[in-house]
């Protein structure tokens, strides 16, 4: 009985895995310690013993880059809570209303996280998420289309967009030109605007005109919210390198982190300069509330459970099994990112584990084309990713906006089916191109 119980395919043992971690939250268990939870029992059903699983739980404990995460994720909220602040709040919505006129509010649901979704960081859903909320203040919005909103808009340039690290090992392990994958990918962020206007806002755009539209004028100026994001930016941009050299051992990823702390501190400088002649708004005062303790327990839950996972060797096995399998190849190629992406909840947890075994595929059949794989495998991976409930921005977002999970799948699902259309469309068009 045991025995069988550990020879369970490991296609099965994520999936039911994953259900038991969704059961878990549903009964009210902290979604960040059913994710650990999750994490050590996967470790285990892999065949690893409790000395290897708690090796691998203190490793995973350990990482830099999981207490880089945290800090910067505590000072990401920070500027969420000075971002939505009403001065500030009230100087892009009065930009945006500049913009789009009549229409300004709904373009402004668009503009703000996509905007900053132009810069990818952990947890950047943040950002945004106070000033969606702050532009809906006076209409009382459902905070499942809130979530929807800020969420699906953060990554519609997660398909291209250079600064993304998927985009980075996708084009490293495609051996396409570097303007193919571009022409390839960028037709993905205009299908999902579409996407998201017609599913998402479309019904609500009459409601959230404006007849009257606010007259410009009495608002701070956009300087004390773009300048600490461009700080944050630049930093991002320009230091992961100088850190990477400051200290020897780090990863990459630690660099990427420890660049984007330097920003925050930075900005929050800044924010503190700026701020120091008024009373209204003080740097810090949430930083024990129950919000930011929530944001805490449910990354560092997401952060354990990947490297768990990982450390398991589940998803190549589960890889290998559906590779090795009569399964037809163009739903292995779909599948596989699709269920790395479901589980992950992270762009770089489809492509790193699923991608090297699509151009593997590729290389065994010559009538399978590198760019056809790669919308198809892309786009199911993207959506897994924006369908996972482990997703960092989306259990930000609904913690945020203090939403349901699947009554935001009413908006999401159809916007991911409309994104895997497309690939799979692109994919049969390019197969008969070739």
């Amino acid at each position: 009985m045991l025995e069988n119980f550990f020879h369970v395919p490991p296609v099965i043992k994520i999936l039911l895995v994953f259900v038991l971690i969704l059961v878990c939250g549903r009964v009210r268990l902290p979604l960040g310690a059913a994710l650990v939870f999750g994490g050590i029992l996967i470790d285990l059903w892999a065949g690893q013993g409790m000395a290897s699983v708690l090796t691998d739980l203190g490793r995973a404990l350990i990482r830099p880059e999981l207490w880089l995460l945290i800090l910067n994720i505590t000072l990401i909220l920070e500027f969420g809570y000075y971002m939505a602040w009403e001065p500030n709040s009230r100087a892009i919505l009065a930009a945006s209303g500049r913009l789009g006129g009549r229409h300004g509010r709904a373009l402004g649901l668009v503009l703000m996280p996509a905007a900053i979704g132009l810069v990818p960081m952990p947890g950047g859903a943040l950002f945004s998420a106070p000033l969606v909320g702050e532009s809906l203040r006076e209409k009382e919005m459902p905070a499942a289309w809130k979530v929807s909103v800020n969420y699906w808009f953060r990554h519609i340039f997660e398909f291209w967009w250079p600064l993304y690290p998927v985009v980075i090992v996708s084009l490293s392990i495609f051996s396409l030109h570097t303007w193919q994958f571009f022409v390839l990918q960028i037709p993905f962020t205009l299908v999902s605007l579409v996407a998201g206007w017609f599913f998402i806002l479309r019904s609500h755009v009459t409601f959230l005109a404006d007849d009257s539209p606010a007259k410009p004028g009495k608002d701070t100026g956009l300087r004390p919210v773009l300048l600490p994001l461009c700080i944050v930016v630049l930093c991002s941009l320009i230091l992961p390198g100088a850190v990477g050299r400051l200290v020897v051992t780090a990863s990459p990823t630690v660099g990427k982190l420890g660049a984007m702390l330097v920003g925050l501190l930075l900005g929050l400088l800044y924010i503190r300069m700026a701020i120091r002649d008024t009373r209204d708004f003080t740097l810090f005062a949430h930083l024990f509330s129950h919000k930011t303790g929530n944001v805490v327990l449910t990354l560092a839950g997401v952060m354990l459970f990947q490297t768990m996972l990982d450390a398991s060797g589940l998803l190549p096995e589960a890889a290998a099994d559906l590779h090795n399998s009569s399964v037809p190849v163009a739903f292995v190629i779909g599948f596989l990112p699709f269920l790395a992406g479901l589980v992950t909840g992270v762009a770089i947890g489809f492509a790193g584990p699923a991608f090297p075994l699509v151009v593997g595929l590729v290389g065994a059949d010559p009538h399978l084309s590198e760019a056809a794989a790669l919308v198809l495998a892309f786009a199911m991976g993207y959506a897994g990713m924006m369908l996972s409930p482990v997703h960092l921005c989306f259990l930000l977002t609904r913690r945020y906006f203090s939403s349901a999970l699947f009554s935001t799948y009413v908006y999401l699902f159809p916007c991911c089916l409309a994104i895997a259309a497309w690939g799979v469309l692109m994919y049969v068009a390019l197969m008969f191109a070739g």
